[in-house]
């Protein structure tokens, strides 16, 4: 078979634009590689803040974030503003805030830094996964959000890289966040000036009517209800587990705590995991219905994290059992992702594509709001708690199921 249509099998033919838009994520998401990880451990370890306060400046993200959501939904679904000057915007305020927490040496800052980088964000996910679904088929969203999935992967894993080379060079962790602002900059000229708006405004509908009927739809009501249980599960892998990795894990008889470079090539190789099985598992779940893609990645979640508990209990092999964790971990969120932001459009009326994606949106900001401060409060109590924390979230994948069944019986009346 020549190359070329070698190729054609494998790699999906999207409109130029999911390309571009994928692309600007890839720039972006490198800065953020730079911060979300290793932003607790500065803050805890060198500024002094303690865990509990770094948890509730993160979860203050989510406060702003609520926000940020009405509005990017809103906006995206108006024929004056639209997806791309929605986009335009979250980019900006998003680079003021990564100089913000650039210069945070205090709780006060820090809170101020995350409550603009929830604003920002809160803007730009309605707006971005509402372009995707304008400019793709039914058939087609699972891969498309997939391959946005990958180049979030493919950036953040690049950024964990690239910021454990930088700290093990200077100390100047600020230059961390400095980096993120000016990959937000690089993501608003890439927006500006390679995309085009994608909104076509039908008949026109109050932005208040459009979130009442989103409001009133219980199957998306009931989605939530199990994304937020999603949602807090990847902001535990991304805040807490670090820092209890850090702290909390026997790595010999005597010694806790991974070393920074263990620790990255932990986090590094999740990522690249997620980004060489993305679209594959992406295509694959094609095959079966968006709520049977929930339920594999709920068991996959509990089944990782009790194995976070193991490793946190045991005294030996701690590097293998966080290994097969962050395996575990990599193919549950590869298989949530796409499915998730699917069944949304799949519910969504076209008119109503920003607001739906918008409500989905406000479960990651509910999810940041939640997972944070109770990570950190679990992790300052005590090594027991710090344990059990992880049981816990294994656990309520059990409620996870209950809701995803009640969905699947919704959803085939």
């Amino acid at each position: 078979m020549p190359l070329r249509d070698q190729r054609s099998t494998w790699l999906p033919k999207f409109n130029y634009q999911v390309w571009i838009l994928a692309i600007g994520r890839l720039l972006s998401q490198t800065g953020s590689g730079f911060t979300l990880f290793y932003a607790p451990i500065f803050f805890v370890n060198q500024v002094g803040l303690s865990a509990t306060q770094v948890g509730l400046g993160l979860g203050s993200a989510a406060v702003s974030g609520v926000g940020g959501r009405v509005m990017g939904g809103s906006f995206s679904d108006s024929p004056t503003w639209g997806r791309k000057r929605t986009l335009l915007l979250s980019a900006a305020i998003s680079a003021i805030a990564s100089f913000v927490l650039a210069a945070a040496h205090n709780f006060p800052m820090f809170v101020a830094g995350n409550l603009l980088m929830g604003l920002g964000i809160g803007l730009f996910w309605p707006a971005s996964e509402a372009m995707i679904a304008d400019l793709t088929t039914p058939i087609e969203r699972n891969e498309a959000f997939a391959l946005n999935r990958l180049c979030d992967s493919l950036g953040l894993g690049l950024g964990v890289v690239l910021g454990g080379a930088v700290i093990s060079l200077t100390p100047a962790y600020w230059l961390l966040f400095v980096i993120d602002g000016i990959s937000f900059l690089v993501l608003l000229a890439v927006v500006h000036w390679a995309l085009a708006e994608t909104y076509k405004p039908g008949a026109s509908q109050a932005a208040i009517a459009g979130w009442g009927e989103a409001l009133r739809d219980r199957r998306l009501l009931t989605f939530s209800l199990v994304n937020v249980l999603f949602t807090t599960y990847i902001i535990q892998l991304n805040s807490t587990m670090p820092l209890y990795f850090t702290n909390f894990v026997w790595v010999s008889e005597t010694s806790k705590g991974f070393s920074p470079i263990v620790l990255s090539a932990l986090f590094t190789g999740h990522l690249v995991l997620m980004g060489v099985v993305q679209l594959p598992v992406a295509r694959w779940l094609n095959r079966v219905s968006r709520v049977r893609a929930l339920e594999l990645s709920v068991l996959l979640w509990s089944l990782g994290f009790g194995l976070v508990w193991v490793t946190g209990v045991t005294r030996g092999g701690a590097i293998v059992w966080a290994s097969l964790v962050m395996v575990l971990l990599s193919l549950a969120t590869v298989t949530y992702l796409p499915a998730a932001s699917s069944i949304v459009v799949d519910l969504a009326p076209v008119s109503l594509r920003g607001v739906y994606l918008a409500v989905n949106s406000q479960c990651w900001a509910i999810g940041q709001l939640i997972g944070p401060p109770l990570g950190g409060w679990a992790l300052d109590n005590s090594p027991t708690a710090a344990h059990a924390f992880w049981l816990g979230l294994a656990l309520s994948g059990g409620a996870a199921l209950w809701i995803l069944r009640v969905l699947g019986r919704m959803l085939a009346k």
